[in-house]
């Protein structure tokens, strides 16, 4: 069955070059010309990722990307935009989108891109307890992560993570004890573009320890190491 993408963009040109090699990329595409179809569209559809574009009538990219998530949803979202402008950037990687691309792009490198997004969080294994239980976990204190079912848990509870933020709780948990760059850190989540803008680190950093620390000021499982990066721990039973 083929992955569906839903694309959100005001500019017929742009939507019928991406529709079209979408689909000979074998994907199922779904489009709107302005935001509030867009959001209508993702929750009524339930695309695999969205392809949406920063600037649009009625409403903008940043709130869509906004309500989806406060909605719970955790469809991958690829931002587009039309400017090479950092706080908008980091803005909506903020508010939970995975991924950025100015404008003007290659229609082959976003289908590249969705390809990238889809294998990183796509989870294919059933919900099922018990094979959850005999499948690779990582434990770390009351932290338990389930790589291949892009799942966490906190004290037995459900984290809600976006994509992004597991990916990086991930990595940090693979080096657990280890310090880590945070520029180690965008090559290993981000992967690209993103070349010494090490805020989008810092806020997917504060954004993870809203979820799993008891005292973000004091926190126990992810250290900020002064002038180097962060480092996840097993917690001290006192810390």
């Amino acid at each position: 069955m083929s992955k569906k993408v839903l694309v959100v963009e005001d500019e017929q040109s742009i939507i019928t070059l991406l529709q079209y090699n979408l689909q000979q990329a074998g994907y199922e595409v779904i489009t709107a010309m302005d935001g509030e179809q867009g959001l209508q569209l993702a929750f009524e559809e339930k695309p695999d990722i969205i392809v949406l574009d920063l600037m649009l009538p009625k409403m903008d990219g940043i709130e869509v990307c906004k309500q989806l998530r406060q909605g719970k949803s955790k469809v991958p979202i690829l931002m587009l935009t039309a400017r090479d402008d950092e706080f908008d950037k980091v803005l909506g990687l903020e508010l939970g989108a995975d991924d950025y691309m100015t404008k003007p792009f290659s229609p082959r490198e976003v289908v590249a891109r969705v390809k990238a997004i889809l294998r990183r969080t796509s989870s294919t294994v059933e919900n099922d307890t018990e094979v959850k239980q005999n499948t690779d976990q990582i434990p770390i204190g009351s932290l338990r992560i389930l790589p291949e079912y892009y799942e966490a848990y906190f004290n037995d509870e459900a984290l809600e993570l976006t994509p992004k933020e597991f990916e990086l709780l991930v990595y940090l948990a693979k080096h657990k004890g280890r310090v880590l760059t945070r520029d180690q850190l965008l090559s290993a989540v981000w992967n690209y573009d993103f070349a010494g803008d090490t805020r989008i680190v810092d806020v997917h950093i504060s954004h993870l320890r809203e979820k799993i620390e008891t005292d973000t000021k004091k926190p126990a499982f992810i250290k900020t190491i002064r002038g180097l990066g962060y480092k996840l721990e097993e917690p001290k039973l006192h810390d």
